[in-house]
This record gives C-alpha cells, sequence and structure tokens, in this order.
C-alpha cells in the first residue's frame, strides 16, 4: 500500500510478539521501548519507515510495475529486509 515498509512491520509484529502485554513476562512499556528503538535506528540508515519514499515512487497505487520499478524492488527491498534483520537481532 505504500505505507509503512513491510520490513518495518514486520519487526514490530516480532517485538510485539517477544514483549507485548499478553505475555506474562512481557509490558506495554518494554514493547513500546523497543518499538521507538527499531523505528528510530531504521531510520537512522534509510531516514524514513515509509515504503514509498524508500523505494522513490507509490506502489501502492500501480497495477503494474514498470521494469524500472521492478529494479528498484529487488535492490532495494533485501537491503530493507537485512537492515531491519540486523537491528531486530541488536535489541532483541
Amino acid at each position: 500500500m505504500g505505507e509503512v515498509c513491510g520490513a518495518v512491520t514486520g519487526s514490530l509484529m516480532i517485538i510485539g510478539l517477544k514483549y507485548g502485554s499478553a505475555d506474562a513476562e512481557g509490558s506495554k512499556a518494554k514493547t513500546y521501548e523497543l518499538a521507538e528503538k527499531f523505528t528510530k535506528e531504521f531510520k537512522v540508515g534509510h531516514n524514513t519507515i515509509i515504503c514509498r519514499e524508500l523505494l522513490g515512487f507509490e506502489i501502492g497505487l500501480k497495477k503494474d510495475l514498470d521494469p524500472d520499478e521492478r529494479m528498484i524492488i529487488s535492490e532495494r527491498c533485501p537491503v530493507y529486509v537485512k537492515a531491519a534483520a540486523d537491528i531486530l537481532e541488536e535489541i532483541i
């Protein structure tokens, strides 16, 4: 949809599953703290967590992607997934 990057969303979901208030040992405050830390760290390397800003075009409104857009996605998205995984590994 071009909103929050899927790699960021997935990472925040993992933080929520690990530290969320449903876990007897987890807490809402810890979850929010780590989610904020993750988001800030991702922004340090990429300036944003918004997909359309990361890619440079609005993927959510596209019915079909042109070859240049496909190339951008195949080059950039793995970088964002790796960055998200590295940050997640560091903070949890």
